[in-house]
């Protein structure tokens, strides 16, 4: 009588196909989580880029700064204030008052994130 061979996998078939899988996690994980935080100061620049234009536009028009971040959302001069990339945050943004106090409120601004970028400089200088 002929012996017939039950179909599946062996235990160290499988043990194999699972070690291959992690080693293949172990060399895209890193990689992700880079892609990741480069993405998120890439965000982060950009937001700060385009919150100085705002701030910049409406001194242009106005003569001073505003008053508070929310005066650049309720002159339209931007729709939403942006959330803070790092921080996952519209409230952390940093707020630099201009030299005169009768200039207005809102000079420049800077990310509330702790901690530095991948350059090595702190978010709050950015």
């Amino acid at each position: 009588m002929a012996r017939t061979r039950a179909s599946g996998f062996t235990l160290i078939e499988l043990l194999v196909v699972m070690a291959i899988i992690a080693l293949l996690l172990s060399i895209a994980t890193p990689r992700y989580f880079n892609s990741v935080d480069k993405t998120k100061e890439a965000v982060l620049r950009q937001d700060l880029s385009t919150m100085r234009d705002a701030i910049d536009k409406y001194y242009g028009d106005t003569g001073q700064y505003p008053d508070t971040l929310d005066d650049l959302v309720s002159k339209k001069y931007l729709r939403q204030l942006p959330v803070d990339p790092i921080t996952d945050s519209a409230t952390t943004w940093m707020v630099v008052a201009p030299g005169d106090a009768d200039q207005g409120g809102v000079y420049d601004l800077h990310s509330g994130a702790p901690g530095n970028g991948r350059d090595g400089t702190p978010y709050s200088g950015w």
